[in-house]
C-alpha cells in the first residue's frame, strides 16, 4: 500500500486491545513496524531515548493506563517541540466529554471511541495507517 516505512507506537494496558489493532494494522499495511507498550511511562521513556529520525510516524494512546494516562503523556509531550508534527490519536472506550476535551487540549490530533466490532476495527486501521502514512511521505 505504502511506500515508505512507517513506525507506529500504541500504547494500551488491555492485551486483548493491543493484539487486535496491531493484527488489523499489519492487515492494512503489512511493513508496519509498531512498537506497543502497556503504559504511559514505558512509552514516554520510549519516546524519550529515541532520536528525531527515529520517532514514529503515529502515536496512539488509550485514556485509562498506569503510571501516565492518555492525557498526560499528551501533556508531556505537548512541552517538547520534537513531537508537535506525530499525530496522537487517543483510543478508549468512555466517551466521556471531559476526557475528549482533556486530551484534545493536550494535543490529540483525534480522540476516537474503540469500535466494538471487526468492521469497525478495519475501518480504523486504515483510517491510522493513512494517517502514518501521511506524515512520512
Amino acid at each position: 500500500m505504502s511506500r515508505t516505512h512507517i513506525k507506529i507506537l500504541v500504547a494500551d494496558d488491555d492485551p486483548d486491545d493491543l493484539e487486535l489493532i496491531e493484527e488489523h494494522i499489519l492487515l492494512v499495511e503489512p511493513t508496519a513496524e509498531l512498537d506497543k507498550f502497556s503504559d504511559g511511562i514505558s512509552a514516554y521513556e520510549y519516546l524519550r531515548s529515541q532520536s528525531d529520525g527515529e520517532l514514529p510516524s503515529l502515536i496512539i494512546l488509550d485514556y485509562n493506563m498506569p503510571g501516565l494516562n492518555g492525557s498526560q503523556l499528551l501533556s508531556s509531550l505537548k512541552a517538547a517541540s520534537r513531537y508537535r508534527s506525530i499525530p496522537k490519536i487517543v483510543l478508549s472506550s468512555s466517551n466521556t466529554a471531559k476526557y475528549i476535551d482533556e486530551c484534545l487540549n493536550n494535543g490529540a490530533t483525534e480522540y476516537i471511541v474503540k469500535p466494538d466490532n471487526m468492521k469497525g476495527i478495519y475501518n480504523l486501521a486504515q483510517r491510522l495507517v493513512s494517517l502514518a502514512t501521511r506524515r512520512v511521505s
